[in-house]
């Protein structure tokens, strides 16, 4: 008599795995969503008035002023706070634009380069036009820009996403030209698709993908030109709360020995750079996963 063996799964050896990689995979992303918690309820949060004078200047941290006073007499925390709001939303916008206008000129080059006529010498010209404006350092178009239009917030987005966005048409470009000859291109142009059809529905879904990863790069770039700008005294302007105003105001307090003025916004920029880079870990694990 013959025995016929019946494989079991035993879903209880295999959930606690799945759930551990799960847990594994979006741990890092943990303190980017404080930041953007932070971001959310900054000015309900804060305990003071981050443009105003609420105490003695220079007073060191206390239970009332947990981070204690610069030397104007404004709270620390409460600016440390308050800023984090508008780097964060100065670096989103940023990375926005940036990705944006990179996936759409990274498109359009890649698939008119090779192409013949006005069409070819275009993309041709434009691909070395960004290839010469990813040589300018970021920090120099900041300072340009605010000389040009003045240190304001739309600005200084604006300048920052047009000298980061050549690297995003690198990276989309170059996905463009190995896909854009695969079979599934082809068939979707004998199907009769026009153009922008094929490059919306079928070439862009699947060259989009490395620069969705680098967006988290774009983002903690952005975060470190904005603050040394406004290090150097070419950003936002005093009292507005920004992390490199306050480190670049707090030094000269530092040597008077009032260190919590430049510490905790020094800290706060590290954090905000540091949440970037584990988030490109992220983005990454998770477009490269099984089934992306």
């Amino acid at each position: 008599m013959s025995e016929v063996l019946v494989a079991v799964p035993i879903p209880s050896a295999m959930t606690p795995r799945r759930g551990a990689s799960a847990w594994r995979t979006w741990l890092p992303a943990l303190p980017f969503a404080v930041l953007v918690l932070l971001t959310i309820v900054a000015r309900w949060v804060v305990p003071f008035d981050p443009e105003t004078v609420v105490a003695p200047a220079n007073l060191a941290p206390d239970g009332i002023h947990p981070f204690g006073t610069d030397s104007t007499g404004m709270d620390v925390f409460s600016r440390t706070i308050a800023a984090t709001r508008i780097n964060l939303v100065m670096a989103v916008l940023v990375t926005m634009m940036a990705t944006a206008i990179g996936l759409v000129l990274g498109l359009v080059l890649g698939m008119n380069e090779a192409a013949g006529g006005v069409r070819g010498l275009f993309g041709r010209g434009m691909t070395r036009f960004t290839d010469l404006t990813d040589a300018v350092p970021p920090l120099i178009v900041g300072v340009v820009a605010v000389g040009l239009f003045g240190p304001s917030l739309v600005s200084l987005s604006v300048a920052l996403a047009l000298i980061l966005m050549p690297n995003q048409v690198r990276l989309t470009r170059a996905e463009v030209l190995k896909v854009r000859g695969d079979a599934y291109v082809d068939a979707a142009r004998m199907a009769g698709l026009f153009p922008w059809q094929v490059m919306v529905r079928h070439v862009l879904p699947n060259s989009a993908r490395p620069a969705i990863e680098n967006s988290s790069n774009i983002f903690g770039v952005s975060i470190i030109v904005s603050a040394s700008l406004g290090f150097l005294g070419v950003g936002l302007n005093p009292p507005t709360p920004e992390w490199g105003v306050m480190i670049s105001s707090g030094i000269s307090d530092v040597m008077l020995g009032g260190w919590w003025t430049t510490l905790f916004p020094a800290l706060a920029l590290c954090v905000a750079v540091s949440s970037a880079a584990l988030l490109t870990g992220v983005i990454t694990r998770l477009t490269r996963a099984p089934g992306h």
